[in-house]
């Protein structure tokens, strides 16, 4: 006779509740990350390189290029938060990702449609020759262009919103074993973000620039492929969330409508005596965790007073809210100030995706026997350290940090997030500094109205870049994995899906940020420089880009200062009480007779 243990909440592709012997776990995870990396794969070589195809394909100029690359992944980022929204109440999160993989399949297809076939796109032209009048994609090819790169953006939403929590409810949190291995997923997601990265910053960036944008978006296209199928190949291995159909956003939303009507109501003066759905009541089922009433923003309690005793009846939600519903929102609430501090890491990374990139096409490419490194393939080698620090990290410097914290994840998370705020801060000091290298060489060799792509490079090496790249890195590797960790542990648990969005939708008022501040720079130096603004024009060397990354510094630098302030006041959510008070694992035990 055997024993096995069902996981309550989790269900297998039949519907069955799931057990923790068959269904879950590291290797299931791997699936999820093997999906990741193809993905990764397929859209990263977009995100270093999609500029130098609106210049030199589309002919966008520079400053419109690097608005058009962050508008796409702004909006890539935001709509993260409504399909989460849908794959935590409708839809659920394995179909959500599943779904999302083929949109982003069709968008890239798309792409390499239009880049094979001339007419879907301008005619050749030199767009950094000044004597040049190239003509800018417009009309249907526009369109095009557009709907293929925002379904593309679309569905690399999809994918952030709902494969990494999907890949988290592998790991069952009562299970101490299962919690230490799901705080490591997070940091193997991130291993495996690096690994696909590596290879489109690699190959299929190489691909783009010598074979043809044709060649490079459909092998992109393929590799989407093949995540699909590495997807699809754990469905009876996975532990599948169960949807229950109510909506964590109309709650959220409720909790501040009865609020705002009970204002004048006088809030009791023991806090038992606000509402909440007794443990026995058959309402209880549908709730997944219980909160104990916590004293901040004690406004929201208005929203949990029992007027009449009638009230503890069957009432709307709109008139009478429990105190875990209440606790939900203040949850949230108490992160609005670390998620506001994120957001302008985001606007430095903005830069090394545009700018950056750009600066390496003036720059003497050549590593060695004539080999040319693409300008794009420069974030590689912070994406290759990070590689190998990673798993060394959390095999080997977590656990050592871990006997002298106590804190299962070495640092806190918040801890961890700093560090990489700091660090984002530094990476756009040392590319002011190289920026002001590279032009004074230029000017020492009179090149600074050198041509790219018809002149010969500035000479100096375009690893003087790597520097800012290599920082970025590592403050990626600690910002975002402590972000991801951070708003998955504290969030709600029927909003888990909605976790990774805040880190998205950080992300994505970061890119935007990018587009405003550029044109708000660019529009008060207008007047003050003879480029037309710090970032004006196609020419690198006559314009200001190393006082913009001055800007963005110091900015960093103020943000990282505000940054402490709000950590160091910030509250972990309590254990919850669950609402299964005899089984404190929530798992039963089912016996199976051997046949």
């Amino acid at each position: 006779m055997e024993t096995a243990q069902l996981i309550e909440g989790k269900v297998d592709w039949k519907g069955k509740t799931a057990r923790k012997d068959k269904h879950g776990g590291t290797s299931t995870s791997l699936l999820v990350l093997g999906a990741f990396v193809f993905e990764s794969m397929a859209t990263m070589a977009l995100a270093v390189n999609l500029v130098t195809y609106f210049v030199g394909v589309m002919h966008f100029d520079l400053s419109e290029a690097a608005n058009q690359l962050t508008n796409y992944m702004g909006t890539s980022y935001i709509i993260t938060l409504l399909i989460a929204f849908l794959a935590d109440t409708y839809v659920g999160r394995f179909k959500a990702v599943l779904l999302s993989t083929t949109v982003e399949f069709l968008g890239l297809a798309l792409l390499a449609l239009q880049a094979h076939y001339p007419k879907l796109k301008p005619p050749l032209c030199r767009i950094f020759d000044p004597t040049s009048h190239c003509a800018k994609v417009g009309g249907a090819n526009a369109a095009l262009l557009f709907v293929a790169l925002y379904l593309v953006g679309l569905g690399s939403g999809g994918v952030k919103a709902a494969l990494p929590s999907h890949g988290a409810d592998q790991f069952e949190d009562k299970d101490p074993k299962e919690a230490r291995q799901k705080s490591s997923y997070f940091n193997w997601l991130l291993l495996s973000l690096c690994i696909g990265a590596a290879i489109s910053l690699t190959f299929l960036v190489w691909i783009q620039d010598h074979k043809g944008w044709d060649w490079g978006f459909t092998i992109s296209t393929i590799a989407m492929l093949f995540g699909i199928i590495v997807f699809v190949v754990g469905l009876p291995q996975y532990r599948i969330h169960v949807v229950n159909g109510s909506s964590a956003l109309t709650e959220i939303v409720q909790v501040f409508v009865v609020a705002i009507r009970n204002r004048k109501l006088r809030l009791p003066a023991d806090s038992d005596e606000l509402y909440e759905i007794s443990k026995d009541k058959e309402d209880a089922i549908i709730q997944s965790e219980f909160l104990p009433h916590t004293n901040i923003f004690r406004f929201l309690d208005k929203a949990a007073i029992i007027q009449t005793p009638e009230s503890q009846g069957r009432i709307s939600q709109w008139k009478l809210c429990t105190v875990t519903q209440v606790e939900n929102v203040k949850i949230l609430l108490n992160m609005v100030p670390i998620f506001c501090c994120t957001i302008i890491m985001t606007l430095c990374l903005a830069q090394l995706q545009t700018f950056s990139v750009q600066q390496g096409v003036t720059m003497d490419k050549t590593i060695a026997n004539n080999f040319q490194i693409p300008p794009a393939s420069l974030p590689i080698i912070p994406i290759m350290f990070l590689i190998i620090i990673i798993p060394l990290y959390d095999q080997i410097i977590v656990p050592f940090i871990r006997k002298y914290t106590g804190i299962p994840t070495g640092i806190t998370h918040l801890q961890r997030v700093g560090v990489g705020l700091l660090l984002s801060s530094l990476s756009m000091a040392v590319a002011a500094v190289v920026e002001v290298k590279r032009k004074r060489v230029a000017r020492d060799h009179g090149m600074l109205d050198a041509v790219p792509l018809r002149d010969p490079p500035i000479p100096i090496s375009v690893f003087w870049l790597s520097f800012q790249y290599f920082i970025f890195g590592i403050a990626d590797m600690f910002t975002y994995v402590g972000l991801l960790e951070f708003f998955y542990s504290q969030v709600p648990q029927d909003i888990k899906s909605m976790s990774s969005c805040f880190l998205w939708t950080s992300m994505s008022l970061g890119y935007f940020c990018s587009t405003i501040l550029v044109k708000i720079v660019n529009a008060a130096t207008k007047d003050v420089t003879r480029s037309g603004g710090w970032l004006g024009g196609n020419n690198f060397n006559r314009n200001h880009l190393n006082l913009f990354y001055w800007l963005l510094s110091l900015l960093s630098l103020l943000n990282f200062c505000v940054y402490l302030f709000v950590s160091t006041r910030y509250k972990y959510r309590e254990e919850r009480r669950e609402k299964s008070t005899s089984d404190e694992s929530k798992m039963h035990e089912l016996h199976n007779l051997e046949s």
